[in-house]
């Protein structure tokens, strides 16, 4: 599968746990671009399966991608996604980083959420 996406986009996968969101990732991104809500709620809580961890540990998340897009880089997040607020919240990040980097905005967010929002 060969993907075309535009080198400033913030790709949100989504899906279950387990569904192959990370076996994805790896398969068609650098590990450098990909921010894994499990590899930061590792970070702030020294396991990646404590849900305790998990506001703060999307609070990382966010400030990651935030930075990522603002450089210019392709920026990819492994998180469930499932819901409605975690893909908006990950469009409000897209869209503050195109503004704090003076790129053209965010070029809009599909109701589903399906499809890459590119800054």
């Amino acid at each position: 599968m060969d993907l075309s996406i535009p080198e400033l986009s913030l790709v949100v996968l989504i899906g279950v746990t387990g569904s192959g969101k990370s076996t994805f990732a790896r398969a068609h991104f650098k590990p450098t671009e990909v921010i894994s809500s499990d590899f930061c709620r590792g970070l702030v809580a020294d396991d990646e399966n404590d849900q305790s961890a998990t506001p703060d540990a999307f609070e990382v998340l966010q400030f990651i991608a935030g930075k990522r897009l603002a450089s210019g880089r392709l920026t990819v997040i492994d998180a469930t996604n499932v819901q409605p607020e975690a893909r908006e919240t990950s469009a409000r990040t897209c869209s503050a980083a195109s503004a704090a980097s003076s790129a053209a905005g965010c070029a809009g967010w599909p109701a589903r959420g399906s499809a890459p929002c590119t800054c």
